[in-house]
C-alpha cells in the first residue's frame, strides 16, 4: 500500500510515517530519518517519489489539500526545483542515489554552491562516500568565476535535456625547452602587432618554438615573425634588444587590457616548462604544448586556454560550445582566472571543465 506525505512549508520538507524508514531510506537512500519509522524528504525526493506512485499523495499540512505529482510540481516547492527535480530523476535512472547537500541528509556535506552530493553507485548516504558534488542551473542561469569548485555541473537547457560538465583543479606543467637557454640580445624590430627578431639562434624556434619562420618551412638560418607576448616575454629576458615596456605598451594599445592579462598567463606557462601558442583557430587564448623537443616532432597540443579576470561571469551557453569544442579537436578546455595579486602563481587559478557521461 502506498503512503502518503505531509508537506510542512515552514520547514520546507515532507514527513512520511509508517514504514517509511526500511521502504524508501534504508532500501534506496531517500530522505534523512527522525524518530521511529518517519523520515524527512527534500520536495525534490517526495516529487520523484510521488512520480513513481511509491506515495500515494502529499498532504498540505497549512490547508488540508492532497497533492498528486501534477499538483505537488505545478506549487514548484523549491528554488529551482523544475531543473533540480529533471537531473535528480535522471541520476535516479542511471542507478545513483544522491541526497541534497545539507545536513542532516548528508553528515559532512561539499561546502559551495552545491545541490546534491551524489554517492558511487552501490552507495547510499550512509556509507560516507561522495562520488561527486553536483550543480544545477538552467542554461539562463550564469556562473559568476569566484563559484566555480571542484565537481560536476548540469547544465539543463530550455527543452530539458541536460548536459553534465566535470569541474577540476588544473596544474599545468611541462618540460618544454627545459635544457636550452635563450639568447642575449638578438637584434629584433617592432612593427605594428608583432615583433620580427633577425638572425636569431635555431633553438629559438626548432627547440624552444618561438615564433614563426618568416621564410615558412623552407629556411637555413630563419627570421623569426613573433607575436607581441613572445616578445614581451623574451625581451623581459634580455633575449631580444628592445625595451619591454614599449613592448607591452604596444600590446596595450593592439588589445586593451586584455593583453597584461594574458601575458602573465603566458608567462606562467612559460616558466612552468609549457609552450603556449595561439589558440586562434579553436576560438581560444592558447593552446598548449607540454613536452617539446623539437618542432620537427611536434605532437598535437594537449589544452585550450581561455584567460579570464577572476571576477568574470561564464554563461553556460559558452561554456557547452568551449567544451564542445575542445573536445572535437581531442584537447581538454582550461580557463586562467586572473587576479590581482602581486605574486603571478597566486594570481591564477586554473580549472578544466570536460564533458561527462555519469
Amino acid at each position: 500500500m502506498a503512503l502518503e506525505g505531509r508537506f510542512e512549508t515552514d520547514d520546507g520538507v515532507v514527513y512520511v510515517g509508517g514504514d517509511a524508514r526500511q521502504r524508501y531510506h534504508d532500501s534506496r537512500g531517500y530522505g534523512y530519518p527522525l524518530e521511529g519509522n518517519e523520515i524527512a524528504l527534500a520536495p525534490v525526493e517526495a516529487a520523484h517519489l510521488l512520480y513513481r506512485g511509491d506515495l500515494e499523495a502529499i498532504v498540505d499540512a497549512a490547508s488540508g489539500e492532497r497533492l498528486r505529482f501534477r499538483e505537488f510540481v505545478a506549487r514548484e516547492p523549491g528554488e529551482g526545483f523544475g531543473v533540480r527535480f529533471l537531473v535528480y530523476a535522471d541520476l535516479r535512472s542511471r542507478g545513483f542515489y544522491l541526497s541534497p547537500a545539507a545536513e542532516p541528509w548528508v553528515p559532512d556535506p561539499p561546502g559551495g554552491e552545491v545541490d546534491f552530493a551524489v554517492f558511487p553507485r552501490g552507495k547510499g548516504p550512509g556509507d560516507g562516500k561522495i562520488a561527486y558534488a553536483l550543480r544545477i542551473v538552467g542554461e539562463r542561469t550564469d556562473i559568476p568565476a569566484a563559484e566555480l569548485r571542484e565537481g560536476v555541473l548540469a547544465v539543463v537547457d530550455e527543452e530539458s535535456e541536460i548536459t553534465y560538465f566535470e569541474i577540476g583543479r588544473r596544474n599545468p606543467s611541462g618540460t618544454s625547452g627545459s635544457d636550452a637557454a635563450l639568447p642575449d640580445g638578438c637584434e629584433a624590430d617592432l612593427l605594428a602587432d608583432r615583433v620580427v627578431v633577425w638572425e636569431p639562434p635555431l633553438d629559438l624556434y626548432e627547440r624552444t618554438f618561438y615564433g614563426q619562420p618568416l621564410e615558412g618551412r623552407e629556411y637555413d638560418e630563419p627570421t623569426l615573425q613573433c607575436s607581441l607576448l613572445e616578445a614581451a616575454y623574451l625581451a623581459e629576458r634580455g633575449a631580444i634588444d628592445l625595451e619591454p615596456e614599449m613592448v607591452r605598451e604596444r600590446g596595450r594599445e593592439v588589445e586593451g587590457e586584455r593583453f597584461d592579462r594574458r601575458l602573465t598567463v603566458y608567462t606562467e606557462l612559460r616558466e612552468r616548462g609549457v609552450v603556449p601558442k595561439t589558440g586562434y583557430k579553436f576560438g581560444a587564448d592558447f593552446r598548449t604544448y607540454a613536452d617539446v623537443e623539437s618542432v620537427e616532432n611536434l605532437g598535437h597540443s594537449e589544452l585550450l586556454v581561455r584567460v579570464h579576470p577572476a571576477d568574470y561571469v561564464f554563461e553556460p551557453r559558452d561554456l557547452a560550445l568551449d567544451v564542445r569544442l575542445a573536445h572535437g579537436v581531442r584537447k581538454t578546455m582550461v580557463f586562467a582566472l586572473v587576479g590581482d595579486g602581486t605574486d603571478r602563481s597566486d594570481a591564477i587559478e586554473w580549472w578544466s571543465l570536460e564533458r561527462l557521461t555519469p
